[in-house]
């Protein structure tokens, strides 16, 4: 019996479908039977009709068949996709006449009811099922399932896992019939080590430095999983923008390999590298410049002796040392940082449609390799602008926001004064962070519309409980904070601590836009009443310090320095009184302050605050000078004075990239402070002059405790010994270097270098005899405010006998407190 599949000899056979002796009879007289079938059947079929199956391969009595139409018959049947099997046959019947009838014999695909994934974990099920082209209802396509394994390997391929396995099953339910993917995800493949071929001048391991695709290390932090995407990066971004520093800017990674050892779990990279000649700096001019001289632009050129600023030195110590470079070698890293420079520099002067390009002319004349440099500008007309938008402030109102810009209508636009609008805005803290950048959006006329869009967060707490603490004992507090009172960036706030051994109120109140002018006010009053008993042992001499009670009151108004946006003049005036309780060490001395004891006094700071990134800021600087002086009416008369000096620098950023993410900043900071007291300042020797130590009482000095720092060097009992707390000196000295890991806006891990120490009377300020402390510490914000942890060493601490004896000691920092 003839069978016929799709091939060319099975079709000959269908001519040719009698025994020799009759074909060969039969090819004198005509075509065979097998040729002119009789009938034409239909066996296998169960869902699809025979009628159909006849229909679909165009087979019908009468017509002759041949090799052709055999081979389209099988091919159309393929193609309706409801067969995995075909077979042509014929069958011949003997005797007078000879008649043959043609089967057609079918094998029908299952139909799809359902698709499962299983075992899909570091790739969701649904990124997975979204490849799947099957569809339920229809018959079970092979070549598509083999397609679609095929793409879930790419997928996770892709995703850096080389390991994974994907099998399939069908499972019948009833008439219809269940696949089933099952992944074994293993593990990332981890890149075993990544050679570098093709270079001449520069070492692999410096390639290698730059590019995030890295060996995996005998460290847990070292896995060297190998990821798709960033070594896309390194291969496109990382590794030419290395060449290009080097000077070699017709480098390129000329191939890149992936050697896979599946049984291992490991990951070979090579890397084959072209680094081309390298360039020297040549001639440079500036073309088109009219706003700025050739002066001007020159000092933006980059290729130039420049001093060194101390960010600069600071981020060198952080970054890797590159190769060292034979001089006047082209970089063109700084060659595009300086282009940037320039086109901010016109930006900033309202010339938002200048365009700078850079031109870099190869110049390889008697084999020189030299880089003349072009800058080609073409600077437009300055854009002025036009409107300010805020958008999305529901409560609060658009004139305090208004009063954080820095650019407003009529203004040449200028990107300084924008970026500094918008850093305005985020330390209001009325909104949720990081706030989107602001837009800008040119106007049919060449001006420009700037758009703010905010969104507002709850900023009010109201927060009671209990606290314990050193000297204070167990008590409670009620605490109101409002920083935006009523929406027009009004503050107010109401603090109550109570006890038995306190009882502190204070009550404050500051508007920005007094009356929606440019001069701010606040308003404070307080009342303190503190026993100290037994901080950290001084309870030992007379039950403890003893009972001050404070009672006082301050106005401080504000106003804006013409011609400096960052700087602010405050006049204040303050009445305050002391009186001392009769026990403990306060009690012993309340005979040299007989009477009333009552301070009168006017004060004037100025302050200078560029810091960015509230209450951790991660660059800018502070700069704050204040004046006090007291004698209008009252016992005291003496002079104040105090310095405070701040400045942060982002030496790097981790991510961030994505709109609504928080980059990880590394900061750098430097604080300075000093402060003097001229004059008697008698019953308020013990608040307003200086006591060194710790971080809760007095100035701060992080490794020493309470009140240990005194003019006349450090007491290593100062818990147990009055003298310490009746030692403040008249001035002081303190010093901070810190180098923090900002991890968002509400936490804060930072490395720390203190030096401070004070002196008896302002003379002898002596900054070189400082105490030194170091160590780490972490901040957090909280509804009560910014609560912090410190753990330093005191390097200079002695014991009773004046030997060195240097320790640890922890703080403990809420606000400007500590518990």
């Amino acid at each position: 019996m003839p069978v016929f599949r799709n091939s060319t000899a099975a079709l000959l056979a269908a001519v040719l479908c009698f025994p020799a002796s009759r074909a060969l009879a039969q090819q004198q007289e005509g075509p065979g039977a097998c040729a002119l079938p009789d009938s034409i059947a239909v066996e296998g079929h169960a869902r699809i009709s025979a009628d159909q199956v006849r229909s679909d391969a165009e087979l019908a009595t009468g017509v002759a068949l041949n090799f052709k139409s055999i081979q389209r018959a099988i091919r159309q049947l393929y193609a309706t996709g409801n067969f995995s099997d075909v077979k042509v046959v014929c069958r011949v019947h003997d005797g007078p006449p000879i008649l043959a009838s043609i089967v057609v014999q079918v094998v029908e695909r299952p139909i799809l009811g359902d698709i499962e994934v299983v075992g899909a974990d570091r790739v969701s099920g649904r990124t997975l099922k979204d490849k799947i082209e099957l569809l339920i209802g229809r018959p079970i396509d092979a070549a598509l399932v083999a397609k679609t394994k095929q793409r879930i390997d790419s997928i996770y391929e892709a995703a850096g896992f080389y390991l994974a396995r994907v099998t399939v099953d069908t499972t019948v339910m009833g008439e219809r019939s269940k696949v089933t993917f099952r992944v074994d995800e293993g593990r990332r493949l981890a890149v075993s080590g990544v050679n570098v071929l093709g270079l001449q001048s520069l070492a692999p391991a410096d390639v290698v430095a730059t590019m995030k695709t890295k060996p995996e290390g005998f460290l847990w932090f070292r896995k060297g999983e190998f990821d798709e995407d960033t070594f896309a990066g390194d291969l496109t971004e990382r590794v030419p923008e290395f060449l290009a520093r080097q000077g070699f800017i017709d480098g390129v990674v000329e191939r890149d390999t992936l050697i896979v050892d599946r049984e291992r779990g490991k990951g070979l990279v090579e890397l084959s590298v072209r680094e081309g000649p390298r360039y020297s700096i040549g001639a440079f001019e500036a073309l088109g410049n009219r706003r700025f001289s050739s002066e001007e632009i020159q000092r933006l050129y980059p290729f130039q002796p420049q001093a060194i600023s101390l960010t600069d030195r600071a981020k060198s110590l952080l970054r890797r040392r590159g190769p060292s470079l034979p001089p006047n070698t082209f970089d063109q890293s700084r060659w595009d940082d300086a282009t940037r420079k320039v086109q901010t520099a016109y930006s900033n002067e309202g010339y938002i449609y200048a365009r700078v390009r850079p031109i870099v002319d190869r110049d390889t004349t008697a084999g020189k390799h030299v880089a003349n440099l072009r800058w080609e500008i073409e600077e437009g007309q300055p854009a002025i602008v036009n409107r300010v938008e805020i958008i999305g402030n529901d409560h609060t109102v658009e004139s305090c926001i208004r009063n954080a810009l820095l650019i407003v209508p009529g203004d040449v636009f200028n990107q300084d004064r924008l970026v500094r609008s918008y850093q305005n805005i985020a330390n209001l803290g009325f909104f949720e962070t990081p706030v989107p950048n602001p837009d800008t959006r040119p106007d049919s006329t060449g001006d420009v519309d700037i758009i703010f869009r905010v969104k507002e967060k709850q900023t009010g707490n109201v927060n009671f409980g209990a606290s314990a603490g050193q000297g204070l004992g167990v008590g409670g507090f009620i605490g109101l904070q409002q920083p935006n009172l009523f929406g027009r960036c009004k503050s107010g706030s109401l603090n109550w601590n109570f006890g038995r051994f306190q009882n502190n109120f204070q009550l404050s109140y500051t508007d920005p836009q007094i009356r929606l002018s440019q001069v701010s006010g606040t308003v404070s009053a307080y009342r303190t009443q503190n026993r100290f008993q037994g901080i950290g042992g001084f309870s030992n001499f007379n039950g403890g310090f003893g009972q001050p009670i404070q009672t006082g009151m301050s106005l401080q108004l504000g106003f804006p320095v013409p011609q400096s946006p960052y700087t602010r003049l405050f006049l204040s005036y303050g009445l305050e009184s002391v009186r001392y309780g009769s026990s403990g060490f306060l009690g012993d001395i309340r005979s040299q302050f007989t009477g009333s004891n009552i301070r009168s006094y006017v004060g004037a700071t100025v302050g200078y605050d560029t810091r960015i990134d509230l209450p951790f800021a991660s660059a800018g600087g502070q700069r704050t000078f204040t004046a006090q002086f007291n004698g209008l009416g009252g016992t005291s008369r003496f002079q104040r004075y105090s310095l405070d000096l701040s400045n942060f620098a982002t030496l790097t950023q981790i991510g961030g990239s994505k709109p609504g993410s928080q980059p990880i900043k590394i900061v750098a900071g430097v604080k300075v402070r000093s402060g003097a007291v001229i004059g008697d300042a008698g019953a308020f020797r013990f608040t307003q002059q200086f006591n060194m130590g710790g971080v809760q009482f007095g100035e701060p000095l992080r490794g020493y405790p309470e009140f240990s720092i005194t003019p006349d060097g450090f007491v290593p009992d100062a818990s147990s010994n009055q003298q310490a707390f009746n030692n403040p000196g008249a001035a002081f000295f303190s010093s901070t270097a810190e180098l923090g890991v900002r991890l968002n806006s509400s936490f804060y891990v930072n490395t720390f270098v203190d030096a401070g120490n004070v002196y008896r009377r302002v003379q002898q300020f002596d900054p070189s005899r400082l105490f030194r402390g170091a160590g780490i510490g972490l901040s957090t914000v909280t509804p009560l405010g910014p609560l912090g942890l410190d753990w330093a060493y005191g390097f200079d601490r002695i014991d009773n006998f004046g030997r060195k004896k240097p320790a640890w000691q922890l703080h403990f920092r809420l606000g400007g407190q500590s518990f």
